[in-house]
């Protein structure tokens, strides 16, 4: 299979870049910026399961002029609208795209695009950066890539994509209901989006506070009310760990979007948060806890240049 992979940033030069050394037939699409540090200095991954740079193969969204057979997409929510009309003339009438987004509302944008059919369901369990370097760190031991038809079947392209992805030194797992996976993902990123960057600190420094155990906790509990009001209600034991992990003392655990906040950056409040409380909202589930995350991330973002 050919595979695009559209997002050459942390998440798709890590599993794009996985792939590419285990010989799989990977093309990055990137923009002229770094398509030249690219080729100056190789795309380097940095990761307790090796580290390795390689040269990758790259292309311009202008150059595409036939279609692929999987797009692996991992843009930030933000930039989806301009990377679909990027990668267009890549989807054929075959082609696969997995988006690694988070949230739901991608969903609706590519299939409005694109089709059902060509849109399959996505999500990961990793945590890696960019280092002004521009190499991909790898900053704990999940690396998971969790994939399936949004429908349920087991089909013979996702069996000849499972096969593709495998044995390329992460761990995929084909799931026989990936959009409730990617329910729950959602529910728990939302959760921990909400609390660190709402009360500004890491999981371990919020739990430390007379009330941040309370207020962590009712924070998980509005995002997994909208979710069960959504019709995907959390499983009991799924739920405990989630307010295990996001209310544990001492633990240095912070979401992405709290890092890119430290970093004065974008952020994907609108995708991750915003979308959840409209949905909240369509079944009268109050959120005021997400809501005042969701208004302060807004201010947030309107300051940036």
């Amino acid at each position: 299979m050919r595979i695009l992979v559209v997002g050459a940033g942390s998440i798709g030069g890590y599993f794009g870049g996985r792939l590419a050394v285990a010989g799989r037939d990977v093309t990055f699409m990137v923009r002229a910026a770094r398509a030249a540090q690219l080729q100056r200095d190789g795309m380097s991954i940095v990761s307790q399961y090796g580290d390795f740079t390689f040269a990758p193969k790259t292309i311009s969204a202008s150059e595409i002029t036939a279609p692929y057979d999987v797009v692996l997409l991992a843009v930030k929510a933000y930039s989806l609208d301009s990377a679909m009309k990027d990668f267009a003339p890549a989807v054929g009438p075959q082609t696969m795209i997995l988006p690694l987004l988070n949230g739901m509302r991608h969903i609706d944008m590519l299939v409005a695009c694109f089709g059902e059919d060509a849109v399959l369901g996505g999500t990961t369990y990793i945590s890696t950066d960019l280092d002004s370097k521009g190499r991909i760190l790898h900053l704990g031991p999940l690396q998971d890539l969790m994939y399936g038809e949004r429908s349920r079947a087991v089909t013979p392209r996702i069996q000849a994509l499972r096969t593709v992805l495998s044995n390329a030194n992460f761990v995929e797992i084909l799931s026989p209901d990936i959009v409730a996976f990617m329910w729950r993902k959602w529910m728990m990123l939302a959760a921990l989006a909400s609390i660190t960057c709402l009360l500004r600190g890491s999981i371990g420094e919020v739990a430390a506070t007379s009330e941040g155990l309370k207020t962590a906790s009712a924070i998980i509990d509005e995002c997994a009310a909208i979710a069960s009001a959504e019709g995907y209600v959390m499983p009991a034991d799924y739920l405990e760990e989630t307010h295990r992990r996001l209310t544990q003392k001492g633990s240095d655990l912070t979401a992405s979007m709290y890092r890119d906040l430290q970093k004065g950056a974008p952020v994907e409040v609108d995708q991750i948060i915003g979308d959840l409380l409209r949905r909240g909202d369509l079944h009268g589930v109050d959120a005021p806890l997400l809501r005042a995350a969701c208004v302060q991330l807004g201010i947030y973002q309107s300051k940036l240049v």
